[in-house]
């Protein structure tokens, strides 16, 4: 790992503090808009944005970069960010801020697709696992920091929108001065919904629905916070534990998914996440449970989302997989923009626990298509013939979410060379 981070620096240095950057901005937004009169409804629309930012990019931003090339986008983007992170104490307006998400995930999305590439093109065969492996702790430990560093500062002031700012700038220093050549960039034609639903019921189902557990829990947690009357350090320690659960969890749940059938793993697991999220809805003036239940939805969310990609792969040709990846960024990005307007909604009606109670009814109601699904696809592929789990942050773009592909088909075909050489003696 240490050789990975050698060969890498300046790209994981680079993201690590991206994530700084727009990890104080979203939980900062969330605190913000409380001060500034907004309801929830109308900030659980300004959280709803980044998503579709986020999605229109994963499409768009690939042929950009064929067009324009690496470092131009990658600049331009990384300007346009810490303009917008400037502007938003300035420009309080609801429909200004919807406009600042919207470009905010535009932007941020393509700037990880061309770091991700230049990282891609970096990794190896031999090495790739443990390159994404590295990408995503440093990914999760940036968002971490980012939640303590919102106590250096008052959230009603300017200071904690140019440290934000400040830190996005610097990020791509080291990136830009170090990336000795720009590779090639070609992406795969993302498998259409039909045919993802058609090979993979659950997976597709479980997609969708994760991407309304993801964007609610990490676009309008600190939201969730503010209407509940938990302090800013709170809020800081509620979203900081719900990463902090999902790094921890992500390889002990891969290791069993090997070993088992998988669809009795995304249903137990689902327990877990909706027993957590309802023990919360049933006790909001806990803050102990509150933070045990962040902690548990963060550790069986995002280790769900790499469960259901493995699932489906179960299913799917070699040959298909890279493009299957890319479909299922386009359901989960789908689920992820109606997350937090129905969860806003929800606590505008009923109130701020409503946010407990529709991750649990989410990822209850997946145990449930869950069972179902078992009673219809009644065989299961052998766990001699799973392929491996590979960790993958539900953050994913289409770079990493092929690599994470190629890290399948590469174990795959290891594993069918050494079958092929340990034949039985005779």
């Amino acid at each position: 790992m240490l050789q990975v981070f050698i060969g890498s620096w300046a790209l994981f240095i680079g993201m690590f503090m991206l994530m700084i950057g727009n990890g104080i901005q979203g939980t900062l937004l969330g605190l913000r808009g409380d001060i500034e009169g907004f309801s929830t409804f109308e900030m659980s629309i300004v959280m709803s944005a980044y998503f579709a930012g986020f999605l229109l990019a994963s499409r768009h931003v690939p042929t950009l970069l064929r067009r324009v090339g690496h470092v131009r986008v990658f600049a331009a983007l990384g300007s346009t960010i810490s303009a917008v992170l400037i502007l938003y104490p300035a420009l309080t307006e609801v429909w200004l801020w919807t406009i600042g998400r919207v470009i905010i995930g535009y932007c941020f999305c393509g700037v990880y697709i061309t770091a991700e590439s230049w990282l891609n093109d970096a990794a190896d065969n031999e090495n790739r696992g443990k390159t994404l492996s590295l990408y995503m702790i440093m990914q999760m430990a940036g968002v971490v920091l980012a939640q303590y560093l919102l106590l250096l500062a008052d959230v009603s002031g300017y200071v904690l929108f140019i440290l934000s700012s400040v830190l996005v700038s610097l990020a791509f220093a080291p990136i830009l001065l170090s990336v000795a050549r720009v590779p090639t960039f070609d992406s795969t034609k993302p498998m259409s919904v039909s045919n993802l639903v058609s090979t993979s019921p659950l997976a597709s189902v479980g997609m969708f629905v994760l991407g309304g557990v993801f964007s609610a829990q990490f676009g309008m947690a600190a939201v969730y916070g503010t209407q509940a009357g938990l302090s800013v350090a709170q809020i800081s320690l509620l979203v900081s534990v719900t990463y902090i659960g999902a790094l921890f969890a992500q390889y002990p749940i891969g290791w069993v998914s090997d070993r088992m059938d998988r669809r009795v793993l995304i249903i137990g697991v689902c327990i877990i996440g909706g027993s957590g999220a309802l023990l919360a809805f049933a006790l909001p003036s806990n803050i102990a449970i509150i933070l045990v239940a962040a902690a548990t939805v963060g550790a069986t969310s995002n280790p769900l989302y790499a469960l259901l990609i493995a699932y489906a792969n179960d299913y799917l040709e070699r040959e298909d997989m890279a493009s299957a990846s890319g479909g299922f960024l386009f359901i989960n990005g789908c689920g992820a923009i109606l997350g937090p307007l129905i969860v806003g909604r929800a606590m505008d009606d009923i109130g701020p626990h409503a946010y407990w109670g529709f991750i649990a009814s989410l990822m209850i109601g997946l145990s449930v298509y869950g069972v179902w699904r078992m009673t219809r696809r009644t065989t299961e592929t052998a766990v001699e013939d799973l392929v491996s789990y590979t960790p993958i942050s539900a953050r994913a773009t289409p770079v990493f979410a092929e690599m994470m592909q190629e890290v399948y088909i590469e174990t795959e075909e290891e594993a069918e060379a050494e079958d092929s050489t340990d034949g039985p003696d005779v």
